[in-house]
């Protein structure tokens, strides 16, 4: 098992992290959490070099993906970077890349009641205001969870706050700060229940932000 106990807070630049391989040829991973080494919950970096593909397989319990570069391809469609999907429990696909891709993967995190199939070209949507002089792009609610994208632009700060049911950060570009670190692109944070912190940023910063889904227990 990797970070699989929700009440630690959780750090890692991925880009100081190796790749490893996957059990299908030309797609590597770096794995941030995972309950078993090919089941169970996993949350994981993945890279398709340029014509891999995998075999057909299901979900069980649902996949979440943000793509982070390059394109990203099965039988429903081709996704392309900034695009964010969600597959629910059973759905099975044999997915795919042409030119190559990088993707922040969620496997097996997916209440058994969240049955809706979303597919989100965020390049498409349009910011919302949000807190202060942040933009705001809502990817999904389900009970208690929250995904979005957030833009910080340079030099806003955010209220110091508490987590309830925790909170998960990747940063996709320039660097989030808080008075535990400096966290550049390429960072994942996953901070347990009611934790705390008082983020700001000195540049302009784009994160992937999930809210309210590591309850307490």
């Amino acid at each position: 098992m990797i970070n699989m106990d929700f009440k630690q807070r959780v750090v890692i630049n991925t880009a100081e992290k190796a790749w490893e391989k996957s059990p299908s040829p030309g797609v590597m991973r770096k794995p941030l959490a995972r309950e078993n080494r090919e089941s169970g919950h996993a949350t994981s970096i993945v890279r398709y070099e340029a014509g891999a593909k995998f075999t057909s397989h299901n979900h069980p319990l649902g996949e979440e993906i943000y793509v982070l570069s390059g394109v990203f391809s099965d039988e429903t469609g081709d996704y392309p970077a900034g695009s964010y999907f969600r597959n629910p429990k059973g759905f099975i696909h044999a997915p795919f890349s042409i030119q190559g891709c990088e993707l922040l993967v969620k496997l097996h995190q997916m209440s058994p009641l969240d049955t809706q199939r979303i597919s989100i070209d965020t390049a498409q949507q349009t910011w919302l205001p949000g807190y202060g002089n942040l933009k705001v792009k809502p990817l999904h609610s389900f009970e208690n969870e929250n995904v979005a994208l957030v833009f910080w632009p340079a030099g806003e700060k955010f209220v110091l706050h508490n987590h309830f049911n925790g909170e998960e950060i990747y940063v996709i570009s320039g660097e989030l700060i808080d008075e535990l670190g400096h966290y550049p692109a390429g960072t994942w944070i996953r901070s347990p229940h009611l934790s705390a912190h008082h983020p700001y940023v000195e540049q302009d910063t784009l994160i992937w932000v999930k809210t309210g889904h590591l309850a307490e227990n």
